[in-house]
Parts: C-alpha cells; sequence; structure tokens
C-alpha cells in the first residue's frame, strides 16, 4: 500500500524539509477551498459493471516491454492512470469507459512485476524504488510518444504520479492524487512511530524478513485478498473481480519487485546508484505545481494522512474530495464515477 508511512512520521515527529516547506507556503484561496461541483461524466456507471478492457498491448519503453490498456480516441488529450499494491490495471476497468467517452485517450499500463510487463534483460536489477517506477511512466509516454498527459493513480500509482509532477512537471498537464502527497525518503522511513501507528504497517515487517518474503511467494493470493479486505473493509468484492487482478501477481518479477520497494523505503535494501540524484531531489519533499485534485475514501482502512497535513504540498490550483459511502483504498473500483469526475475536471481546467 502507500508510502504513508513517511507522512505519518512527519506528523508526529517533524521534518526539517516538511517543516521548511509549509512555513513557506500559504493556501491559495483556490487551494483551501475549492468550491466549484465536478463535472458529470459522459455516460452512466454501475460500479462493477465492466470486466474487461477492449484493447491490451504491449510496447517496449525505457527497461521493460510495458502491458498496457488502452481507451478512447488516438488523438484525444491523453490520461495515464496507475494502479497500486496489491491491484492491477482493472482497478480502471469502470474508469476507463467514462474517460474515453468524455473524448480523453486512456493508457493504464502494469507497472514493472505485474501483468504482462516484463524487464527486457536478466541483469536488469529487479528494483522497486519510487524513483525506478516513475521513471518507467517517463519512458513509457516516451515510447508511446505522448508529451503531457494527465496522471492520475492511488497508492504505489499516487506516488509515482507525484515522484513525476515533481521531478518533471512539464510532462504532466494535471494530477489526481489518491490520499495526497506521497512523496518520502529513506531518511523518513528510519524515524518511528507511535505503536498504534506501526501496527499499521505490520506487512511492511514482515516484508523485511526472509520469511516474509517466502510467505509472500507461497502465498501471494491469499495475502493480497487479505490486504484488500483490510484496505476495503467495506467494499464486498466477489471472487471473479479479486482473481482477474490476482492473475497479474503470477508476474516472475513481482515479488521481488514487491519486496524490494518496501524494503528500501525502510532503507534495508539499496536501489541504483542512477537514481541517486532523483532520490536526493525527492527527499528534500518538493512541492508539487501542477493543478490537483486530492482525495481519500471515508472507509479508507489502510493508513493514510489527514488532507491537512499534506494541503501546503501543492501549490498550483488544488482542491480535496473525500468521498462517501464506505469507500476505501482502492478508490477508482470503488467509486470509478467519482475518480473519472475529478480527472475529468482537473484536465479541463488546465
Amino acid at each position: 500500500m502507500s508510502d504513508n508511512i513517511n507522512h505519518e512520521r512527519r506528523r508526529f515527529f517533524g521534518s526539517a524539509a516538511m517543516t521548511f516547506a509549509a512555513a513557506q507556503l500559504s493556501l491559495s484561496a483556490t487551494a483551501s477551498a475549492e468550491t466549484s461541483k465536478p463535472a458529470k461524466s459522459a455516460v452512466p456507471i454501475k460500479t462493477g459493471a465492466n470486466t474487461t478492457f477492449a484493447s491490451l498491448k504491449q510496447i517496449e519503453a525505457g527497461l521493460l516491454n510495458v502491458g498496457y490498456a488502452e481507451a478512447g480516441p488516438a488523438d484525444g488529450p491523453p490520461v495515464i492512470l496507475l494502479h497500486g499494491w496489491p491491484y492491477d490495471i482493472y482497478s480502471f476497468v469502470d474508469v476507463a469507459p467514462l474517460l474515453a467517452a468524455a473524448g480523453h485517450r486512456v493508457i493504464i499500463p502494469y507497472l514493472r512485476g505485474y501483468g504482462s510487463t516484463r524487464l527486457l534483460s536478466d541483469a536488469t536489477m529487479r528494483n522497486g524504488q519510487p524513483a525506478a517506477i516513475a521513471a518507467d511512466v517517463i519512458a513509457l509516454m516516451d515510447a508511446l510518444r505522448i508529451e503531457k498527459a494527465t496522471l492520475a493513480g492511488f497508492d504505489w500509482g499516487a506516488r509515482t504520479a507525484n515522484i513525476v509532477a515533481a521531478l518533471w512537471p512539464e510532462r504532466v498537464k494535471a494530477m489526481v492524487s489518491v490520499s495526497g502527497y506521497l512523496i518520502g525518503s529513506q531518511q523518513a522511513g528510519k524515524m518511528p512511530l507511535p505503536p498504534k501507528a506501526e501496527l499499521q504497517w505490520w506487512y511492511q515487517f514482515y516484508f523485511a524478513t526472509e520469511r516474509g518474503r517466502e510467505g509472500y511467494d507461497k502465498y501471494r493470493r491469499d495475502f493480497s485478498r487479505l490486504i484488500w479486505q483490510l484496505a476495503s473493509p467495506q467494499w464486498h468484492f466477489d471472487d471473479a473481480t479479486f482473481e482477474r487482478s490476482a492473475a497479474a501477481f503470477d508476474n516472475p518479477d513481482h515479488v521481488a519487485i514487491v519486496i524490494h520497494n518496501y524494503r528500501w523505503r525502510l532503507g534495508l535494501a539499496e536501489g541504483e546508484a542512477k537514481y541517486n540524484d532523483d532520490e536526493a531531489r525527492l527527499a528534500r519533499a518538493p512541492v508539487i505545481t501542477v493543478p490537483t485534485i486530492t482525495m481519500e475514501g471515508d472507509a479508507n482502512g489502510a493508513p493514510h494522512p489527514e488532507p491537512s497535513a499534506y494541503a501546503a504540498k501543492f501549490s498550483g490550483r488544488y482542491s480535496h474530495r473525500t468521498i462517501k459511502g464506505g469507500i476505501g483504498h482502492n478508490l477508482p473500483q470503488e467509486a470509478p464515477k467519482a475518480f473519472a469526475d475529478a480527472v475529468l475536471d482537473v484536465a479541463a481546467a488546465s
């Protein structure tokens, strides 16, 4: 799940970078309270109404051969939707038709370690560090000849969108980020939390051990289903819905990349030197300047910061939406219309 642990640490103990940034920034009238009504999606939607994508493709991009779903007109304004762990592209199966019907070109890639996405070389490190995943998105945009796109995601996907917007703002038209600002650092990851907060990250400690790696490898479906239930306690998904996504975890690099991701966050695994400069910039908690809507479900069972903790990290046109009705961590799949509306609104306003 998303790296909110870094934000909780800053929230409980403070971080010099965050404190300085917060002191220097004040919310604009737009950021503090945007009251405009969300645009209505072009077509009605019932959650779970769609079970397949019309188009699944593969393309070589950077270090990867990327599997991705595509919908909408090829010449439409591009939107890239980014999933998290332990989820996949089917988190957006009901979102894509809404955006496509509104005229957008919708790209939904499997992240490295998921689905049909494969590293091109056996010699490439099975690296799950955040900067590497963000670099994958830029490589995909280059391969698809997309100069600038609206990015939207949750969990790992929201963090990835945040990083791309922070490091390459010229490539991002606008952004939707579930659970807000998720950029962290290894240094922040080393700071202890109060016991109750640490308890929410039980799986991170499990993954830090060899037993945890073997356990996740052996029971990856059971483990992932448990995370779905804990993170979205009021989402009553059926077996077929889960299995459509669980197939993505059979990727041969899935376990290695997931384990490395969580170990890297705690400073228990090394990354790659080529990302050091990017990670150094991210460790300073850079302000995001692109137009942004942040979102949160009212029943998110995963660790997540309060919106007030990160509002000052967005200096462009900004608003926050809390989606009610028992919506959990997988917000795009649980509330697809609300998510699509946010994407359409932020894209139209930028």
